[in-house]
């Protein structure tokens, strides 16, 4: 890791904060001042701020109750990002694992562990992710059986995986996929002559959205829940 990462990582200090820090030669490394922020470090290495012993704090994992309105993006010009529900945190190297659209509420995951983001949202490894789908029409008994079978979408040379679906009103379902095409529930639907008009995520995997976070509330996740992934 870059020197210049790490001390900001660790300290919690801006860029700019990081940068005066290095010209004022208060960063060392072993006992020698070090200006250079491109310098690499590792964590066997003895690093101090001003005196001050430095170590990075271990990976981070957040729920968040998305909600209408929100984007799941690092920034936005138009919308407030879903990282931006994390005012109280420290913001570098916070990734999204799982995106949902401007519309799409419910359960996000925020990690800045790369590889368990991989492993939560890669197609191949194929976690199950669970909504709750409200249609414009009442989802009939052969767009149930077309859903479980797997259907084409728009624009891909493959049928879709089968999809575990329960009908809980005439107009609401639980559908459950285990790939993560772009905006692909609402496709599935209207490949069978349905339209989704409102979508919202329960779970991914083994880890399920609190009944009672708020939305735009977030909590660290259990142990049990990152091992889950």
């Amino acid at each position: 890791m870059r020197l210049d990462k790490f001390i900001a990582h660790s300290s919690g200090l801006s860029r700019k904060e990081v940068k005066r820090a290095l010209h004022q030669g208060i960063i060392c490394i072993d006992n020698q001042p070090v200006k250079n922020g491109g310098t690499l470090v590792n964590e066997q290495q003895h690093i101090t701020l001003d005196g001050q012993h430095l170590q990075l704090s271990g990976p981070r994992y957040f729920i968040l109750h998305k909600p209408q309105g929100v984007v799941c993006a690092n920034q936005d010009s138009s919308y407030p990002t879903a990282l931006d529900l994390l005012s109280d945190e420290k913001q570098d190297g916070l990734q999204i694992a799982g995106r949902l659209d401007v519309d799409t509420t419910g359960l996000v995951l925020i990690t800045d562990d790369g590889q368990w983001n991989h492993r939560a949202t890669s197609p191949k490894v194929g976690k199950n992710k669970t909504y709750r789908v409200t249609t414009s029409e009442p989802i009939s008994d052969a767009q149930m059986a077309e859903l479980a079978a797997g259907v084409q979408l728009k624009g891909e040379s493959k049928v879709c995986r089968a999809a575990d679906i329960t009908r809980l009103e005439s107009s609401l379902a639980l559908l459950t996929i285990s790939e993560g095409k772009y905006h692909q529930v609402k496709r599935m639907f209207a490949a069978v002559g349905n339209h989704v008009v409102a979508l919202h995520r329960q779970s991914i995997g083994d880890i399920t959205l609190d009944t009672d976070l708020a939305e735009g509330q977030y909590r660290a996740l259990t142990e049990r829940e990152i091992n889950s992934i």
